[in-house]
């Protein structure tokens, strides 16, 4: 089966919400990313899944422009949202990472209080007019987080101060809270116990009927719990891509077939 057919299997080309084509990233010299195509669907999780360093994070990146801030990097290639290039010139990137959002590995609560963690980005953004719907998007997007219910008499407190779970799912709040179309979240339980893990896992899952959800993890476990598609990438390349149950029990290319079981890796 040749390349293209592979990243064709299982796409269903209605409500595609991200459309990467011939995408390129060169850091300096070095060929980071080569020749990815994907197509990315609304209101499904997408796990990226790949040894270290197969470029499965770098591609990541690629879909808010968050490697725009590392000088030496350069993004080739087409990267659609809803149609429009997100590298056209024209693309404010803050205003494009406020519609993609972005949760990083490790929790990475702003030194501000609980309820300013979250009320920061629609304050810059000009999502709420007043305090008080300013009150209603903190409180909708820490029940989005699953927890409103643990910090609800504690807003005025720092973030800082919430175990790492909590400190996670404040941080999956803060993003959500610019009223994202897609969720962007680099091996976010990385750093979390298991049951931290699970309890953002289910939130991941309930988060897919609101977001286009993708997540880089380092856990074939988690991406078969948690996805509906994984894409898997090797040295830089996308190997296969299709539903998450196919490609772990059905996998087509013989790449895949070894990081599954665990030949490579």
């Amino acid at each position: 089966m040749n390349d293209m057919r592979l990243l064709e299997r299982a796409v269903d080309q209605t409500d595609i919400k991200i459309s990467a084509r011939n995408v390129q990233v060169y850091y300096g010299d070095k060929h980071a990313i080569k020749d990815v195509d994907v197509d990315i669907q609304d209101k499904t999780v997408t796990a990226f899944i790949g040894p270290s360093g197969c470029g499965k994070s770098t591609f990541l990146r690629c879909l808010n422009r968050m490697n725009d801030t590392i000088d030496i990097s350069r993004v080739e290639g087409k990267i659609m949202l809803d149609g429009e290039d997100i590298y056209d010139k024209r693309v404010d990137p803050v205003q494009l990472r406020a519609r993609v959002g972005m949760v990083f590995q490790k929790p990475n609560p702003f030194p501000k209080s609980i309820y300013d963690n979250v009320a920061y980005g629609p304050r810059i953004h000009g999502l709420a007019r007043n305090r008080a719907e300013l009150d209603e998007i903190v409180e909708k997007s820490l029940r989005g987080a699953a927890l409103w219910n643990e910090v609800k008499d504690r807003l005025a407190e720092p973030g800082t101060g919430l175990s790492g779970g909590q400190q996670q799912r404040l941080c999956i709040a803060r993003a959500v809270a610019t009223q994202p179309e897609v969720l962007l979240m680099d091996e976010p339980c990385s750093a979390l116990d298991p049951i931290a893990t699970s309890q953002v896992e289910d939130l991941i899952d309930q988060l897919r009927a609101e977001f286009s959800v993708v997540i880089v993890t380092h856990s074939m476990q988690q991406a078969a719990r948690v996805s509906q598609k994984t894409a898997f990438f090797h040295l830089g390349n996308l190997v296969e891509f299709g539903d998450t149950d196919d490609i772990f029990t059905r996998p087509q290319d013989p790449r895949t077939e070894s990081y599954i079981s665990g030949r490579i890796g």
